[in-house]
């Protein structure tokens, strides 16, 4: 059954971009979080260990999740598959990997590519039909969050292949995850698809941390600040990041998702010492702005910017 929120005085489907705008700042907490367990731990155990977590967490929601997992269609499946380990475990690894193996900068460039792969993987796989609209929000969006990146905009260079390789892997897959999640989102509740996503993201997780031969053990010591990474970004996060996924359209949703950088922005300079240039600052407010504007322009215009058929 499709629970899609509907506005029972109109009978038209309940704007969520502002949902999915507050999950992705959820998002940015991230880095408060992390940054003490990247000093203290390699990557792949966090993830693995991220996964874990959630996944005993839900543990009691599982039997239902793997009954709607039996039941939908083989295309369904599959995305709940690339969702899971693509998107959830592959995706990080691979970031986090360009970072190891190149310069600081490539990554963040190339990410910031992830709404366009976005765009035209909903275009073909969900019919969604992108208005001129659109792009009065995204052109802008794209902007800020380049400026927002970068201390100086105008002298950013991408020297590393492979770096650029693992980054673009990282960006593809996340747009991915974006569009696939609505795609199952219009049939399965959000609950089923974020207990799927971790539990079929835990084995892939497993692989990864094998594959690089990091530890599995993290010390006792580590254990509150992985507890809450994997609360508050990781399961509190993207519970409320399906739910409005189910009410919003792929290609508008990931450019809600620049909430991300925005806060993780507010938090770098508020609680961890970090300063930001003026284009930052303007980067941000860009941002903040368009991300404001597209939500208002869903609420009050007949028209949306993006047409599902």
């Amino acid at each position: 059954m499709n629970r899609t929120a509907v506005n029972s005085s109109s009978g038209t489907v309940a704007d969520r971009t502002w949902l999915v705008a507050c999950a992705a700042a959820l998002w940015g907490t991230d880095g408060l979080l992390r940054q003490p367990l990247a000093e203290a731990l390699p990557a792949a155990s966090v993830v693995f260990w991220e996964h874990l977590i959630i996944v005993l967490l839900v543990l009691p929601f599982l039997p239902r999740a793997l009954r709607a997992f039996a039941a939908c269609s083989w295309r369904e499946r599959l995305a709940l598959v690339v969702i899971g380990a693509g998107a959830s475990a592959v995706a990080t690894a691979l970031f986090t990997a360009s970072f190891a193996v190149g310069d600081a900068i490539t990554p963040l460039v190339l990410q910031k590519l992830q709404p366009l792969f976005a765009v035209l993987a909903a275009y073909w796989l969900l019919a969604e039909r992108i208005r001129a609209t659109y792009w009065f929000f995204a052109v802008p969006a794209l902007i800020g969050a380049w400026l927002l990146s970068f201390p100086n905009p105008l002298s950013v260079q991408v020297t590393a292949a492979q770096s650029a390789f693992f980054a673009l892997g990282a960006a593809v897959l996340w747009a991915a995850g974006t569009v696939l999640g609505r795609l199952v989102s219009a049939s399965m509740s959000p609950r089923d698809v974020t207990v799927l996503r971790f539990s079929i993201g835990l084995p892939a997780a497993a692989v990864v941390l094998l594959w690089q031969g990091d530890p599995v053990l993290v010390g006792w010591d580590n254990a509150l600040g992985l507890v809450l990474l994997a609360v508050v970004p990781g399961l509190l996060g993207l519970s409320l990041y399906y739910v409005g996924l189910r009410a919003t359209p792929a290609s508008r949703a990931t450019l809600a998702e620049l909430a991300f950088p925005a806060t993780a922005a507010l938090i770098g300079v508020g609680l961890l010492g970090v300063e930001l240039s003026l284009t930052q600052w303007i980067g941000f407010l860009v941002v903040v702005g368009s991300i404001t504007g597209l939500g208002w322009h869903e609420k009050v215009r007949s028209k949306p910017v993006v047409a599902l058929h």
